[in-house]
């Protein structure tokens, strides 16, 4: 894509597949499930649900989060599922170059999820959202029946170095995570203030004051964003950026200066970090549906704005070096 080009935000990448999905039935390696509630004798002090791996001695913490661990074992075993999984489902060799870069990239990630999945399944308690054991036991009823049997499941899960139990658990807090989802992307209104707006963007502000002199003196937008605009995606149509909401432009600058329009009206010259625009709005509605993609759009960022919010909050402790 062009760098000059305003475009709608690209959807933030797999976020909502992690957030909204639990273990899937056929059991595919997913570094968006952390580790579940401890066994007996290694639950800590506060703790939401989460399972150790295995009963050991070494119950070391590879991080805290507001005081809950995650566990050395369970991170460990995500990156080991994550290995196994490289060659199954990407045809990447893990002792190659690119398979140790991968690896070396996911020791960052999978931790990052782990607790991320941690602090959404905290705040998700404090709202009351649960998972019962009815639901839970109906997905792993699904799961036992497409891997063939309850005796075929066990097997798989000792490959990936999982109990039944420890898996149970795990899709628990997926049905959380996916519950607690709906409930903030819920939060987004699918109707709300619209504005069609065009503009015209070019390199240097000299260009800029030159053309809007000449829409002071009269010229017709489109005709100038045609003949002078370095937006390639926009250019050819007069600039035409089509109806949006709040929240949706690339360039948050330009999104402001249209919503500080009335219809007709255009703007002062404009900098962003693509070069220098004007703004004009051509027609306004208070309360305009929000199209499928854009909802997404907003969606999304909503739900990276409040994960990053729990983030910002949280008391979060890496106890373990995810350096290669």
């Amino acid at each position: 894509m062009d760098s000059k080009a305003i475009v709608r935000l690209a959807p933030l990448v797999s976020l909502l597949l992690l957030v909204c999905t639990a273990c899937n039935p056929a059991l595919a390696t997913s570094a968006s499930s952390t580790s579940a509630a401890p066994l007996p004798g290694t639950q800590a002090p506060g703790s939401t649900g989460q399972l150790a791996a295995t009963i050991s001695a070494d119950a070391s913490p590879a991080a805290l989060v507001n005081g809950q661990p995650i566990y050395l074992a369970d991170y460990e075993r995500e990156l080991g599922q994550y290995e196994a999984s490289l060659p199954l489902l990407r045809g990447i060799d893990p002792g190659s170059a690119e398979g140790q870069a991968e690896l070396a990239k996911a020791r960052t990630w999978i931790l990052d999820w782990m607790i991320t999945e941690e602090l959404i399944v905290q705040e998700a308690a404090k709202v009351g959202i649960t998972a019962s054991d009815e639901d839970v036991d109906a997905v792993m009823q699904e799961i036992i029946e497409e891997s063939g049997g309850r005796e075929a499941l066990d097997a798989k899960l000792a490959q990936l170095g999982e109990t039944y139990e420890i898996h149970r658990e795990k899709e628990r807090r997926g049905l959380i995570v996916a519950q607690m989802n709906q409930h903030i992307i819920e939060s987004v209104p699918d109707v709300t203030a619209h504005v069609h707006a065009r503009h015209i963007l070019v390199d240097t502000p000299e260009e800029a004051e030159r053309i809007h002199a000449q829409l002071e003196s009269g010229a017709d937008f489109a005709a100038l964003a045609r003949a002078y605009s370095q937006d390639p995606n926009t250019r050819d149509i007069g600039g035409d950026l089509d109806w949006f909401p709040k929240g949706i432009l690339t360039v948050p600058e330009v999104e402001e200066a249209a919503f500080s329009l009335k219809p007709g009206e255009f703007s002062d010259v404009v900098p962003s970090l693509l070069g220098y625009h004007i703004v004009q709005v051509v027609e306004y509605d208070p309360a305009r549906p929000v199209s499928e993609d854009n909802l997404r759009l907003l969606q999304e960022r909503a739900l990276q704005k409040w994960i990053d919010g729990l983030k910002l909050q949280a008391d979060i402790q890496i106890l373990v070096d995810t350096t290669p």
